[in-house]
Order: structure tokens, then C-alpha cells, then sequence
């Protein structure tokens, strides 16, 4: 029985002070860029208007399979490597033991950044967004008693779900670190609204 182990691998230093020294808007890599978009955005199109198109059910379900399989693919070993120096991955060491590593490239002693503003905000974007299109179709397809897209539907969800959180991961590093930022967030929010509550006015 493999037994699972996180490690968090090295995360941007100076990201911050880097992005302020280097204000870079061109897109390096339009080719990853392109495809980080292309296959998502196209599954999500083929979901909408499949049954405009076709009335074949297994004709569209394995389209749309095949371009989330190849989304799933090209986003976690090459566009987020490419566009924003992140990647992650699953391995076995020689004692059986499952290893997810989490990782981020290092800033070179230059300074200078291989990744640009305009590819990280398309790739976060993208990588946000299409996830949370497809939660709604999941729930759609649920109230709307559509029970054999379902299948399709959690594949969608499960796959750019998995990149997601990966990703996330790779940026702001361990689990505790992700616990306690939206620990936070969620304090913030909660003393915000108990200092100035929107629901009493004085008169």
C-alpha cells in the first residue's frame, strides 16, 4: 500500500518585488497560451451546442471527453510550466511511498522572469473560470434531471478541478498555508461585517 507524502517544493522568493521591477504585458508563448484556452473553452462550447448539432449522445460525450482529456494533459505539463513556472506531479519512490510534489521555478539571479503579466492573468483566468462553469452545469444537469450528462459533467469538474487545486497549490505552497489564508480571508470578512453591519442605520 502506497502511503502518501506531500512536499512542497521551492515557491517564487521575490515574486513580488520582481513583478514590480519587471512589468512585462507581451505574451512569450502564444502557441501554449492558444491551447491553454483552446480545449477548455472548446469542450465547454461542444457541451452547449452538442445537441444543436448532432442528436447523438455518445458522439458528443466522447467529444467532449477527448478535449478535456487533452486539456487536462497540455495544462499540467506544458502551459503551466510555460506561462507561469508552476507544475506538479505524483511519484513513487523506491520504498513504495507516494510522493505529491508541488513545484515552482526559482527566479534567476538576474532577476528576470520567464513568464509574463498578460500569460498569468490568461492562465489563471482560464484556470479559475472553466472550473467553475462547469460546477454550474453539473448542478443544472442535476435539477434538471439530465442524468446521463452527469457523467460528463463530473468529468469536467474532476479534471480542471485536479489542475486547479494542484496549481493553486504549486503557488501558495502547503496545505497549512492554504488553510490559513482562507482561515484569513473568511476573518476579515466576518469582523468587517460585525464592525459595519449594512442591515441597521441610525435614523
Amino acid at each position: 500500500d502506497s502511503i502518501e507524502d506531500i512536499e512542497d517544493v521551492s515557491l517564487f522568493d521575490a515574486d513580488s518585488d520582481i513583478s514590480r521591477r519587471s512589468k512585462k504585458s507581451k505574451i512569450r508563448h502564444p502557441v501554449a497560451s492558444f491551447f491553454h484556452l483552446f480545449f477548455r473553452v472548446s469542450a465547454i462550447v461542444v457541451y452547449l451546442l452538442c445537441e444543436l448539432l448532432t442528436s447523438s449522445f455518445i458522439a458528443c460525450m466522447v467529444t467532449i471527453i477527448l478535449l478535456l482529456s487533452c486539456d487536462f494533459w497540455a495544462v499540467k505539463n506544458v502551459t503551466g510550466r510555460l506561462m507561469v513556472g508552476l507544475r506538479w506531479w505524483n511519484q513513487v519512490d523506491d520504498d513504495g511511498k507516494s510522493h505529491w510534489v508541488f513545484e515552482a521555478r526559482k527566479v534567476s539571479a538576474q532577476g528576470s522572469k520567464t513568464s509574463s503579466e498578460a500569460e498569468s492573468r490568461i492562465f489563471w483566468l482560464g484556470l479559475i473560470t472553466c472550473p467553475m462553469i462547469w460546477v454550474i452545469f453539473a448542478f443544472s444537469a442535476l435539477f434538471s434531471f439530465k442524468v446521463k450528462w452527469l457523467a460528463v459533467v463530473v468529468m469536467g469538474v474532476v479534471l480542471q478541478g485536479a489542475n486547479l487545486y494542484g496549481y493553486v497549490r504549486c503557488k501558495v505552497g502547503s496545505r497549512k498555508n492554504l488553510t490559513s489564508m482562507a482561515t484569513s480571508y473568511l476573518g476579515k470578512q466576518f469582523l468587517r461585517q460585525v464592525r459595519f453591519p449594512g442591515c441597521w442605520k441610525p435614523s
